[in-house]
């Protein structure tokens, strides 16, 4: 399925902005489930001062704003060719190691409520089956809404407040696998809904690692694995390593955003 995609992302400050520097995580790449066709970031207010591959081979670009900025505006757009392989991305790996995806961090730290969720997959017998069972399990204790959590949100917060977005539910999977042992981690990118061009924001899901399968994805949110509408843009071990775009900026000015997606076959 060819899918046709641009994504814009302003950022406006109601006082001139001294520096600031972003990290853009918005280039997917070709890989089992994607084609990259073509793809291109246009920037507005500010200069894209380099382009790296980070430590989960995320292609990043480094943008420092404009001298006295009032806004920035960042819009990627482009064509990516994708395939169903039933989620599974396979044995494809990186310079991370798998023990990586096994360590905690502070927005997948687990209490006792996703330490109650993961408790039946201690010595799983039939592990894709019992993390599609968890993926049920947290969208019928957290189901989704967009007033529970911010962008902070922890995944324990998360679940004891009994509700959230892609992002909240991704991390709880992620928590869960890991208080297991498994290793699992956060995937950012786009989703085409049926019947919809217009997107309210970019999506996520979660990878777990399957002795035999390698990584599979789990859109927790939507109670299926990803399939022909998703496209993979970042990974991480949570939200804050795959965030589409983060920075920092001095001064006093007051931000806000504005999103403008489409996804479209």
């Amino acid at each position: 399925m060819k899918l046709t995609i641009t994504h814009t992302t302003r950022y406006c400050y109601d006082t001139p902005v001294n520096y600031g520097l972003q990290q853009v995580r918005l280039t997917p790449v070709s890989g089992p489930m994607q084609t990259v066709l073509d793809w291109n970031i246009d920037i507005v207010g500010g200069n894209s001062e380099l382009q790296f591959a980070d430590q989960h081979k995320n292609q990043t670009l480094l943008v420092q704003a404009d001298q006295n900025a009032t806004e920035v505006i960042f819009t990627a757009s482009g064509t990516v060719d994708t395939i169903d392989t039933a989620g599974v991305l396979g044995n494809v790996y990186g310079p991370v190691p798998l023990w990586h995806f096994r360590q905690h961090t502070a927005r997948t730290t687990p209490g006792k409520a996703i330490r109650a969720l993961a408790r039946d997959l201690n010595n799983s017998v039939d592990l894709l089956a019992d993390l599609h069972a968890l993926s049920v399990s947290i969208l019928s204790a957290a189901p989704y809404n967009t007033t529970s959590t911010i962008a902070g949100t922890t995944a324990e917060e998360a679940l004891q407040l009994g509700g959230g977005v892609c992002q909240d539910h991704s991390q709880i999977f992620i928590a869960a696998a890991r208080a297991a042992g498994i290793p699992a981690r956060y995937v950012s990118g786009y989703l085409m809904m049926d019947g919809r061009v217009d997107q309210d924001a970019s999506h996520a899901w979660a990878e777990a690692h399957i002795d035999g399968l390698g990584w599979v994805g789990f859109d927790v949110s939507n109670g299926i694995s990803p399939d022909e509408r998703y496209v993979r843009i970042a990974v991480g071990r949570d939200s804050k390593e795959a965030a589409p775009i983060s920075g920092m900026r001095l001064g006093n000015a007051n931000e806000s955003m504005i999103v403008s997606l489409q996804v479209q076959q």
